[in-house]
């Protein structure tokens, strides 16, 4: 039984197809949705001191759009959150604080060589998450 899905998102277009899915899913189950966004502190920290602070509300900024988009997909019907953090560690943090039972995200869909790499994120999410985590890679327009 499903009773509660995180979505792990970065508003990108490779986790569209992952939010898809993720909400058909939750649906079926009739499960509670969870919507995280994570501003990666290492991407922040990286960055130029003096653009630091801009480039951390831009992240966040991102952030509430993306969720915003998912709960409009869902009728509102979502419960939202923004972290700080190595991604891939709070995104297994926050689906253990709410006992989730499936964690869904995107990948990049490689192809050629470095067709069995799936995102640095969603690789280390699948390796260290406590729960079952569904990746969904994005279709390119003629596999669609």
């Amino acid at each position: 039984m499903i009773d509660t899905v995180v979505i792990a998102t970065d508003g990108s277009e490779s986790v569209e197809r992952a939010v898809t899915v993720a909400l058909d899913l939750a649906r079926r189950f009739d499960a509670d949705v969870h919507a995280l966004y994570v501003v990666d502190a290492g991407e922040v920290e990286s960055s130029p001191e003096t653009l630091r602070e801009e480039f951390q509300d831009a992240l966040e900024s991102q952030g509430e759009k993306a969720l915003e988009s998912v709960s409009e997909r869902n009728g509102g019907n979502v419960t939202t959150a923004v972290r700080e953090g190595d991604p891939a560690a709070e995104i297994g943090e926050y689906a253990r604080e709410h006992d989730a039972d499936m964690v869904a995200t995107g990948t990049r869909g490689r192809h050629g060589e470095n067709r069995f790499l799936i995102g640095s994120v969603a690789e280390r999410v699948v390796r260290t998450c406590p729960t079952p985590v569904l990746t969904v890679r994005q279709l390119d327009p003629s596999e669609a």
